[in-house]
């Protein structure tokens, strides 16, 4: 089946989740995931008021970026912004016309369910500044945040910390170690007149977590510790923790295969006593209820208990083949 048939099929069966998100004051969403639905790597999302396509495996041809682009135009006529990103680094590939570049490299502003969100298709990173995949987490977060202190760690641009404190949380803290993706953080606060009550900490998770949770900053074996924010030990009712699937540094290693524990023991330590910890996990080879269990595991050697859960699922712009989307989040109360 051509790509336009894909597509055409991939809208279609989206016309009650384009109607609802319309009605809901979003113009953020996938309209085709092409992993389940029929182009490995090729992604296209409505971004506002353009949209971005992405390939991750195979570029496209002349004449598939043409058809695409006509069949986008007919849904609703925006700019088109491809970004080819098949190389293995992830990096942008292609150049764009100048008027598109011109586009792209400008600063938008979106909305998802009334909250505005910086934007640029292009920029000095990679991914765009808001995974929409994540819309679930903030919708969680947004309806549980009122009157709370809110932990928002591996926080990149803010939108976690941006519902928060929409929903009316007293105070949100956001740790990211990104100097860029905090200052897209700043302007969604400041889109949306939450900065009385976000704050923004540019730091390494491991000591910014390792502070919090009242326990002593290390690092790797023979690493020097570079300097790091100095933080008071502190509780939260809300702790949020999105890590990337690896990373290293002199303090640590994010792992979310072999070592989730070493980021979610100290999360767990910086959460109150009946608040709530939600855990994400963007690994599509970690079994859901194997990595639970361990949390659960995890939470009692601390002479905690789970109180409760809810598994909090990707909306129906990202479906899986299996019901089992590599996403992950779970909401823990913890006692």
């Amino acid at each position: 089946m051509s790509i336009p048939s894909l597509l055409a099929n991939a809208l279609e069966k989206r016309q009650d989740l384009l109607a609802q998100v319309m009605a809901d004051n979003t113009d953020c969403f996938r309209v085709f995931h092409g992993t389940v639905e029929g182009v490995n790597g090729l992604n296209i999302d409505r971004y506002g008021d353009a949209w971005l396509i992405q390939t991750f495996h195979q570029t496209l041809s002349e004449d598939e970026l043409e058809q695409i682009q006509t069949s986008l135009v007919q849904f609703a006529d925006l700019p088109v912004v491809y970004n080819d990103r098949s190389n293995k680094n992830s990096r942008v590939l292609n150049s764009l016309n100048a008027e598109t570049e011109t586009f792209a490299l400008s600063e938008q502003v979106m909305q998802e369910n009334g909250i505005k969100f910086t934007t640029k298709l292009r920029h000095e990173g990679q991914d765009p500044l808001l995974f929409l995949d994540m819309r679930v987490g903030r919708e969680f977060v947004k309806a549980n945040s009122r009157n709370k202190s809110v932990l928002n760690l591996f926080s990149y641009t803010c939108g976690i910390g941006t519902a928060a404190a929409v929903g009316g949380a007293k105070r949100v803290v956001n740790v990211d170690f990104s100097s860029f993706a905090l200052a897209a953080g700043k302007k969604n606060a400041e889109l949306n007149d939450v900065t009385d009550v976000c704050e923004f900490i540019q730091s390494d998770a491991f000591p910014a977590l390792r502070q919090l949770a009242g326990l002593k900053v290390g690092g790797r074996r023979n690493q020097k510790l570079p300097a790091y924010p100095k933080l008071p030990a502190t509780q939260f009712d809300l702790v949020f923790l999105d890590p990337p699937r690896f990373a290293k540094s002199p303090f640590g290693t994010v792992d979310l295969i072999n070592d989730y524990q070493s980021l979610f023991k100290p999360a767990l330590l910086t959460t109150k006593k009946g608040g709530t910890i939600v855990c994400c996990n963007n690994v599509a080879k970690v079994d859901r209820d194997t990595w639970f269990n361990a949390l659960v595991r995890c939470v009692e050697k601390q002479g905690r208990t789970v109180s409760s859960h809810s598994w909090l699922n990707c909306h129906e712009d990202f479906p899986s083949f299996d019901g089992n989307h590599p996403l992950k989040m779970v909401a823990l109360e913890i006692d």
